[in-house]
């Protein structure tokens, strides 16, 4: 596959569906000539990335389908990352949100890409930022980032997107979840889904004041339902103002996202690096710390070497 990256790069430029599906299962994978590949296609920083995000159950999937929609209204091409628990049986995804999106399954111009998180924390997968610069380079307008349902503390989703969508809804839990760190620190976008339920007009309160209270920023946070349409033209418009700041060359906001996924990227190598550690060494220096030769501090960092 490695001597084939030239050509797979050439034709992924293209923006060739069946290129950039080959791409994405070779880095998933991390099949030879991944690297390569990667390293053939730096990214062209034309795909703005739009994160979706927030617990499990609050209507994520139906609201990117919807956005699909209102993008491809404007003729953009939308790529679309779906991050799905993992198969306990395959080990791949269960492929729930892309099922969901199949009324975009027959539009050229649509890319919706299911991937399994193998247990990889943050509700992203661990080659998300590498399938992002796949299709970055396959000349997509728009990144959607489906995050597979996220806690207060798993939110690497922000580090890789430009604009980051935070989706709750009535009936979660009590108020006290949306002032907590962790989510309340992350959108650029508070979304109120569901509207038609109860307890919507009090969530978004409950959100307005949590937000004023932030010192440096003062998010939107908007009511929609992504079953009926209701505030989804709102919403589009809260998006532009940051889709303005990067078609308008905000450095800030280039450099959070590629940040991100060098960061992604470091943790996943180093990860990886440890996986490979043998067994010998670690007992060899967990002799050393029992015998007070080392503290524990020194012998983790002795095998992270």
């Amino acid at each position: 596959m490695q001597l084939q990256s030239p050509q797979l790069a050439k034709e992924i430029r293209r923006g060739d569906r069946r290129a950039l599906s080959k791409g994405i299962t070779l880095v998933e994978n991390e099949r030879e000539g991944a690297s390569n590949l990667l390293r053939m296609l730096k990214p062209s920083g034309h795909a703005f990335i739009v994160g979706v995000t927030g617990p499990p159950g609050t209507g994520k999937s139906t609201l990117v389908d919807r956005l699909i929609e209102l993008y491809r209204k404007k003729g953009l091409r939308v790529g679309v990352i779906a991050v799905d628990p993992t198969s306990p049986i395959t080990g791949g995804a269960l492929l729930g949100d892309r099922i969901r999106m199949g009324s975009h399954a027959g539009d050229r111009s649509v890319y919706i890409r299911s991937m399994a998180s193998r247990g990889w924390s943050g509700g992203l997968s661990r080659a998300t930022s590498q399938v992002i610069q796949l299709m970055d380079a396959a000349g997509f307008d728009i990144i959607l980032l489906e995050t597979v349902g996220i806690g207060q503390s798993d939110i690497e989703v922000v580090g890789v997107s430009h604009a980051v969508l935070v989706v709750l809804m009535p009936g979660l839990g009590d108020d006290v979840q949306v002032s907590k760190a962790g989510l309340m620190e992350i959108g650029d976008v508070y979304v109120v889904n569901k509207a038609d339920m109860e307890g919507s007009d009090s969530m978004v309160v409950t959100l307005l004041s949590a937000v004023r209270g932030m010192k440096s920023r003062s998010p939107p946070v908007i009511k929609v339902s992504a079953l009926t349409g209701e505030g989804l033209e709102k919403l589009e418009g809260a998006i532009e103002v940051v889709r303005t700041r990067f078609d308008q060359g905000d450095l800030d906001l280039k450099l959070r996202s590629v940040k991100g996924m060098i960061i992604e990227t470091a943790r996943w190598t180093l990860m990886e690096r440890l996986s490979k550690v043998s067994q010998e060494e670690a007992e060899r220096l967990a002799r050393l710390v029992v015998r007070g030769k080392l503290s524990i501090d020194e012998a983790a960092a002795r095998l992270a070497r």
